[in-house]
Parts: C-alpha cells; sequence; structure tokens
C-alpha cells in the first residue's frame, strides 16, 4: 500500500495521514524538516512535538532529508511528512535556490527517482505533501521555482501510489 496524501496547509493532512497506519503495530516517521545546522527554528520544534504527542509510543521519528535512505532501511511502515519540507531541505543543503533552474531541476529529479525507487516495498507507506499549484503565482523566483518543482515530485509519486487521497478543510476525497 503506497497512499500519496496532498492538499493544502493546515488541512488536515497530517492528522489523515497518521490515521491511516493507525493499525500498524511500528511506524517510522520521516520528517524532512529544517536543516540542522541552521539556527533554530522554535515553530518547527513545536509542530514537531505536536505530531510526536499524538503519535503512538510504537512510532519511531527520523529526521532527514535522505527519505531514499530512510525507506530503505526501515523495515515497518513508514510515514513521511512533508514532500515540500523535503524539497526545501533539498535545494537548501546544495545552496541551489539562485542556481540556474535547469541545475535544480535535475539535482531535484535524481533525489525524486531514488526516492521513488525505494517506494517497491511490501510494507506500507504514506507520504504527505502539500498542493500548491492552486493558487496565486509566487511573486518571486525562489517560490516560482519551488511550486513548479514540487509539482513534478507529487507528478511522480503520485504515478507509483496506489491512491492519491486529497485532504481539504478536514475532509478526505479519495481520487
Amino acid at each position: 500500500m503506497r497512499i500519496l496524501v496532498t492538499g493544502g496547509v493546515r488541512s488536515g493532512k497530517s492528522y489523515h495521514a497518521e490515521s491511516l497506519l493507525q493499525s500498524q503495530p511500528t511506524v517510522t516517521y520521516v520528517a524532512p524538516g529544517p536543516d540542522e545546522t541552521q539556527e533554530p527554528d522554535p515553530d518547527w520544534a513545536r509542530r514537531l512535538a505536536a505530531h510526536r504527542q499524538r503519535r503512538p509510543s510504537t512510532w519511531t521519528t527520523v529526521e532527514t532529508v535522505d527519505i531514499a535512505g530512510a525507506l530503505a532501511r526501515s523495515e515497518d511502515a513508514v510515514l513521511v511528512d512533508c514532500l515540500g519540507t523535503w524539497l526545501t531541505r533539498t535545494i537548501d543543503q546544495q545552496a541551489l535556490w539562485e542556481a540556474p533552474a535547469d541545475d535544480v531541476t535535475a539535482v531535484v529529479r535524481e533525489a525524486t527517482r531514488e526516492l521513488v525507487a525505494q517506494l517497491d516495498r511490501p510494507q506500507p507507506v504514506v507520504l504527505v505533501t502539500n498542493e500548491v499549484g492552486l493558487g496565486v503565482v509566487p511573486a518571486h523566483r525562489s517560490g516560482r521555482l519551488f511550486r513548479d518543482l514540487l509539482g513534478e515530485v507529487n507528478r511522480e509519486v503520485a504515478a507509483v501510489c496506489d491512491e492519491i487521497h486529497l485532504v481539504i478543510a478536514g475532509r478526505v476525497l479519495v481520487l
């Protein structure tokens, strides 16, 4: 079972994704958040703490940008939350925000290929992502680059998933 959960910010995606794995005895929760070498982000820390509090104690949290590696190493069900933060961190780590779009796209496509290759596994995988293409056109290059790349990542991941769940205002539509 491979499920991609998408929707807007604060729509209930994470809560829904977690509910899909409640019956699993153990889950590896992959959180590709902000780069730990940067100044600590108190908002991110609060979010992560809230997520940990509502999850069963048998769930393990792994904070890493290496989603493919985390999938390869885990023998449990895996929840990845979320591909948007993974994309941001991938671009941040390689200082690519000002690089030519073709260079950034090549790096992200390779990382996405590695991730997708690890989704062929017997244990369930639920991936959370943001749906960013429904809003206004970002005013800044970095916003447009992120929107376009996340759209590509979402499309590539969705192509190998068994189900896509769209979450809007806490309601779930299985596509």
